[in-house]
């Protein structure tokens, strides 16, 4: 039976951005078929940590997915990054996953130790910290996605095709 995956992003919080890059890269993936996974996607979140978490959570106890992927915009980054944990009052929460074990044989995706501290780290502590204070058997990591262009929209596609297909196996 196909893994079921829960796919967020959010939606755009400064006036120079016309769209958010993690919602564009999850619109394209929403277009594509595939057979290893049921994606379901939670698209545009606010900018808002709690209200964010708590559509997500509410989401995630209905769908009950294997894992969840939480994708946010890195405008400063040039590679797909991984974050590995995310930190709220000095508590660091980690996520489940290998993630030298997920990226490997992709040079292009990094693992980043650092998730910027603002809305997509409070977001990702707060899923991590539900998962972890209900002992729930559910996956989750926090993708960060670089500004879309022409010239690396498709390596970032591939990268996160990448992903998700070591998901859906892992």
């Amino acid at each position: 039976m196909a893994k079921k995956i829960l796919l967020t992003s959010f939606t755009t919080w400064l006036p120079h951005q016309i769209t958010n890059s993690s919602d564009d890269l999850l619109a394209k993936i929403a277009q594509l078929n595939y057979t290893f996974a049921a994606l379901n996607f939670l698209r545009q979140l606010p900018v808002n940590i709690q209200l964010a978490s708590d559509i997500a959570i509410e989401k995630a106890r209905v769908l009950e997915p294997n894992l969840i992927v939480c994708c946010g915009m890195a405008e400063r980054r040039q590679h797909l990054s991984i974050e590995s944990n995310a930190t709220c009052d000095g508590k660091i929460l980690q996520t489940n996953i290998d993630l030298e074990k997920l990226v490997k044989e992709n040079y292009r995706v990094k693992i980043s130790h650092d998730a910027g501290k603002f809305v997509c780290e409070g977001f990702y502590y707060s899923i991590l910290e539900w998962i972890n204070g209900h002992q729930l058997p559910v996956n989750c990591i926090f993708v960060h996605v670089p500004i879309l262009t022409e010239q690396n929209f498709n390596l970032v596609l591939d990268d996160f095709e990448f992903i998700l297909q070591r998901l859906g196996n892992y």
